[in-house]
């Protein structure tokens, strides 16, 4: 079973969830959402690891939803390719984690800009339905997301970036 949360809770009757209907949202492969760039019909994308977010920046204003994968746990490159849509490209829409989406990794995922999440994992899904999120209290690194921006090691990048 497959959930979807986002930081207001879980989801019901998530369009992009439903079986495909003839004129429903559509989750495409990047190759087959660039052919598809030109009809008038909403769609998303869903990128593996091994695609490169910057071939989707002709048509990144008509995609409603980009779903990345994380094939594994250890398996980090979605976390990349978010941080290129949302900074590099300025995508603004929904960003949407599937795959092998587990608990520790949610906050982080918060950072880089996800939005949504398709968790499969049974006591992820028992952990988020319980508000049970964890927290992290330092970072080494800016966040895509404003309203995550908090105190902490950031600061030297920052101070060597500006001075």
């Amino acid at each position: 079973m497959t959930v979807i949360w986002t930081q207001t809770g879980i989801v019901e009757n998530d369009p992009w969830t439903q079986p495909s209907a003839e004129d429903g949202p559509k989750l495409l492969p990047l190759a087959e959402a660039l052919e598809h760039a030109q009809d008038n019909a909403p769609f998303g994308v869903v990128l593996q690891p091994a695609d490169d977010v910057r071939a989707l920046a002709p048509v990144l204003d008509r995609l409603i939803l980009v779903a990345l994968t994380f094939p594994a746990f250890s398996d980090g490159r979605a976390f990349s390719q978010a941080m290129l849509l949302r900074e590099r490209l300025g995508y603004k829409a929904e960003l949407r984690a599937v795959g092998t989406v587990l608990l520790d990794q949610i906050p982080l995922m918060l950072r880089t800009g996800f939005d949504s999440f398709a968790v499969e994992h049974a006591p992820t899904i028992q952990r988020l339905i319980d508000k049970r999120l964890p927290g992290i209290d330092l970072h080494y690194q800016p966040a895509a997301d404003a309203a995550a921006q908090t105190p902490g090691y950031s600061w030297r990048r920052t101070a060597l970036l500006n001075g």
